[in-house]
Formats: C-alpha cells, structure tokens, sequence
C-alpha cells in the first residue's frame, strides 16, 4: 500500500478490519480455499482519490477459471448444497445478509477506498442495497414450484412441470457497482439452488473478495460460489466460454457484452445481459423542478456518473428550459466534490485514469460539437481522478455527446416543443436502459410512459431501484432481467413430466 493512501485511510479513521483486509496479501476463493493464480502472477490496484498503488491481486488465468467451474459442478451434483433443503438455503442466505449488515462499515470503507465513490451513498445504496436484495431473494428456495396440469390426451394421464436449478452459473460484474451488482449476480441463483463462478472487474475486486470471509462465517459450503480475479479478455472470456458454464449473468458495456454473448451461445448457455445507457430525462412546462433537480443530483452526479442508468439526458419544454437547467446546473456546481472517505463528500473521484481521460475527451468534444457548456466542463488537477460536474445546454441529437455513453457526471440539455417531439427526441437512441418523465398531470404521464423504449421508466423520480421489482433494458442495453420475480426464472429450468396411469 502506497505511503499516500496509508495517509488517507488515517486522515478518515478508517476501521481497524478494513485496514486489515486492504493491507493483506489478496487471494482468489476457489473451492472454499483462498488461493494464488496458478502462475502466481499479480494486478496492480490503484486507489482512485489519491490516484496511487493500493494493492495486488491475482491475475487469474483460464487455468483457474477451469479449477473453479470443476468445484462450482461438483458442489451442485455432488456437494452439500445439491443435498441441501430450500428451507436451509433460505437459512443461509438470511445468515449472509446479516453479517453484511453487521459489517456494513467495513464493507463500505473497502468499497469506496476500491473504487473512489462517496461513503454515504455507499452505506445506503450499495451495502443497504445488498442486505435488502439477499434477504428478499433468501424468501424464494420455499416458494419455487411447478404445476400440475388438465391435460386431453386419450387415456388416463397425469402431467405436471418441475422447476430444477439451471446449474453452474458464470457471472460477471461491473466496476462501477462492484459489490451490489455482485449481490444482483449471486443472490437469484442461490436461491434457485445453482452454484456461481463470479468475476470481479480487475479494478475492483477487493470488496466481493472480503464478502467470501463471511460467506465462510455463515456456513456456506465449499464450491457454491467461487471468485476468480483476472482480466475480462482472459479470465471472464473464458468463462462465457466455457461448457461447463449452463447460465452466464454479465453486467457492464453494451461492446463487451455483444462478446461474452457470442461467446455464451457458443455452447448454447442462458445468458441475461444488463448493458449500457443513455437515459432520457422529459421535463414537461408542469413539472415540479425541485424534484428535477434532486433527481439529477441522485442519478447523473452519484458515483461520479458511473451508473448505466443515469438520466444523462435531459428534455426540457421549451417554456422552462431555461428555469430548469440553470437549477440544475446551481446544485451542479454547489455539490462538494471530494474523496470518497470524506463523509461530506457529495461526489468522489471515477474510477481510473483510463476512465479520466476518455471522460476529459468528451467535454473537449462537447465544445468542439458547439454545445453551451453551464457549469463545470473541465477535470481537475490531481491528486486522483475527479471530474467537475458538468451540464451541457444547447445541444441536439446529432452530436456524439447526446448519444453516446460518456459514464461520468455529465449531463446534455436540449428543448422540445411538444409532447411527441419529447418522445420522439427521447426514443432516438440506440440504448434503451431506464427513463423519466416529470410531469403534474397524471394522463399525459400514463399517455406518454408506454410510448418511452426503456425498461424502466420513473415518473417525478429517477433511479429508484428495489429488489423486488425487475431491472433490465430495451433495444442495445440489453437482454433479460435482473431482480424480481423475473430474475428467479432465467436460472430455472423448466421440466415436463408425464405419467401414463
């Protein structure tokens, strides 16, 4: 650990465990044994706020990658939790969730020191947010059922279905959520009884890592859930790849999910894939601008804009454009922008210099292509990787800046005049993740919500997300859904039993 982050987790009284943990040589958990990379080799992590080493993990290789599909099939034909009742399933997940909670600073302090992003919001959103989704899928091993049914055939027939576990899953997680997508990717299949092969992002491996010393603590058997580090092009294409993998879960950008795909069906595995955004924002002349406002903040200024369904643009009827994009811009830039451990901090650092850089090419971009830029428009010199908060007004659905995923705190504005042009502006995109519309009157909102191509639309609000209600996206954001009811299906498989009596 570098002398300079040494510093900071001393400035923000980091917890004794967290210190532990970040300072200890890092392990893979396969086959509930900690181990090296079969060839011993290392990644360098970086630590975003003050942009220096943090650690090392290992650099896992398809070696590792077979090791751990091998325990993960084992423990499901084989092992405990085949043997396992859903009743003590449910137990165990409860029994995870807890100790979450219980650790729920340490898990936050890891989070935030991995990956930059404000230590308030990550208590609440992603620690809070993976106890609540464990402990709501931990409620379905009791109720997953088949049917029996009325059937006409001649002679005398008894015809039912099974739902059976799909087996292994190969699941593959973001750097932007790095814990709560894992928990999306981990919680569905335990209950469904599959076993998993997770893949970390190499950037931000280290809080699913300490997450496997609870999973110890709670009794979860050897095998079921495996962690292999690595690179994507290495380690998480061969997982996709691989044939023991039956289901492949991935979450990240709409390019790299088009390859673990192609990869996936190969060998004709289920695969869900939850890709990128840019997710409209219609703001009709009625609209509560306060709530616009507070839902801006929470949605394109969290995580430094590293979220895919941040509502990163914004339509503004042209009678309060201006009222409305001037606000937005004043909280923009009254928002403290500091490391993530700061408890003030409103906004932290993104994620890496990679991440800074392409973000720092997108404002140049924006003032070539002749937006108005409103407030910030520049990164920050160092030390770390924080960008200002950034509204664009001005613009149009031609520029690079309107359709691409820029994945930072950036925001582009433009008017319409009317109610098909808003959606007519809203739907001219290739992604179609998430959206919002604010608005006073109930029927145009029920009149334009089923006109949107998003999976999800808020109205008065954006980004709310709960476990209980599914998440997933149209067009190039995506395949299938995670959370609710509807995840629970894409790890079952449904098997047709006759009987003739």
């Amino acid at each position: 650990m570098h002398e300079h982050v040494s510093n900071y987790l001393d400035q923000y009284n980091v917890t004794e465990t967290a210190r532990r943990f970040l300072s200890q040589a890092q392990r893979m958990y396969v086959d509930g044994t900690w181990v090296e990379a079969e060839t011993g080799e290392t990644m360098e992590v970086y630590e975003p706020s003050t942009a220096t080493l943090l650690t090392h993990i290992p650099s896992g290789t398809v070696g590792d990658v077979d090791r751990a599909v091998a325990a993960a099939r084992s423990a499901f034909e084989d092992g405990d939790w085949a043997r396992m009742t859903p009743r003590d399933r449910e137990r165990i997940m409860h029994r995870i969730a807890n100790l979450i909670d219980d650790n729920a600073q340490t898990i936050a302090e890891i989070e935030t020191v991995d990956n930059g992003k404000a230590i308030i919001g990550c208590l609440d959103a992603d620690v809070g947010g993976s106890v609540e989704t464990l402990h709501y899928m931990a409620g379905w091993p009791t109720k997953i059922e088949g049917a029996i049914r009325s059937v006409s055939t001649p002679g005398q027939h008894f015809a039912y279905t099974l739902k059976e576990p799909v087996g292994v899953v190969g699941a593959i997680v973001p750097w932007n959520w790095p814990f709560n997508m894992a928990m999306w990717k981990i919680a569905a299949p335990l209950a469904a009884g599959c076993t998993i092969v997770i893949k970390p992002a190499q950037q931000t491996s280290l809080s699913l890592l300490y997450f496997m010393e609870l999973c110890e603590q709670a009794g979860l058997p050897k095998g079921v859930l495996n962690v292999v580090t690595g690179r994507g092009s290495s380690v998480g294409q061969h997982l996709a790849a691989h044939p023991g993998v039956a289901k492949v879960s991935f979450t990240g950008s709409t390019e790299v999910g088009r390859t673990v795909g192609k990869a996936a069906m190969e060998h004709l595995a289920h695969v869900t894939l939850e890709l990128g955004g840019k997710s409209p924002m219609v703001v009709f002349e009625d609209a509560d601008i306060e709530r616009v406002v507070n839902a801006t903040q929470a949605s394109v200024f969290f995580n430094a804009g590293q979220v895919c369904s941040a509502g990163s643009r914004m339509y503004v009827h042209e009678a309060v454009y201006d009222d409305v994009v001037q606000a937005v811009a004043d909280r923009a830039q009254a928002m403290k922008l500091a490391p993530g451990l700061d408890p003030k901090s409103e906004m932290g650092p993104v994620i890496s210099q990679q991440q800074f850089e392409s973000i720092g090419n997108y404002l140049q971009l924006g003032e070539q292509e002749g937006a108005e830029v409103v407030c910030g428009g520049h990164t920050v010199d160092g030390p770390g990787y924080f960008i200002q908060p950034t509204v664009f007004g001005r613009t149009d659905n031609s520029m690079r800046i309107v359709q691409e995923e820029i994945f930072g705190p950036v925001l582009v504005a433009q008017s319409f005049a009317n109610e098909d042009e808003a959606v007519r502006l809203a739907n001219d995109n290739e992604y179609g993740l998430a959206a919002s519309v604010f608005t006073s009157d109930v029927s145009r909102a029920h009149r334009v919500v089923p006109r949107i191509q998003a999976g999800t639309v808020w109205v008065n609000t954006h980004d709310l997300i709960e476990s209980c209600m599914p998440f997933g996206g149209y067009k190039n954001s995506g395949i299938g859904k995670d959370l609710g009811p509807e995840q629970l299906d894409h790890f079952l498989e449904t098997k047709t039993v006759w009987i003739e009596l």
